[in-house]
């Protein structure tokens, strides 16, 4: 027999967040890391391109803005999701205390990095 009132998921939405997170830390994190972590230190570019003033200048741009919450946040998404479904497959069954623990966690983070952008702006 076909339930004509299914209950409504949220899964949607938590999916999603953790496919753009992923997406993101696939593609756009070896890049930053490349940037940032290599190329600066090692003196590959010069030192006056990562000043305060500039660095600060483009977080406080709109697409800098969203860069640095996107690179904050949307990772901390998809790891949160992988954890909450992660201990279910362990058989650690945390029911809704787990859901809203880990998703409060990346929720968190997000505020907090929008709160920085904001600072910074």
């Amino acid at each position: 027999m076909v339930d004509l009132n299914p209950k409504r998921s949220d899964e949607p939405v938590w999916w999603g967040l953790f496919g753009a997170g992923g997406s993101w830390f696939a593609m756009i994190t070896p890049v930053t890391i490349l940037l940032f972590g290599i190329m600066v230190p090692m003196g590959l570019l010069a030192p006056e391109s990562m000043s305060y003033e500039r660095v600060t200048a483009f977080v406080g741009s709109i697409i800098g803005g969203l860069f640095t919450i996107g690179t904050l946040s949307l990772p901390m998404w998809h790891a949160m999701h992988r954890l909450h479904h992660g201990m279910h497959d362990f058989k650690f069954h945390t029911g809704t205390a787990g859901k809203v623990a880990c998703y409060g966690v990346a929720l968190f983070v997000t505020v907090l990095s929008v709160i920085f952008v904001f600072m910074i702006a």
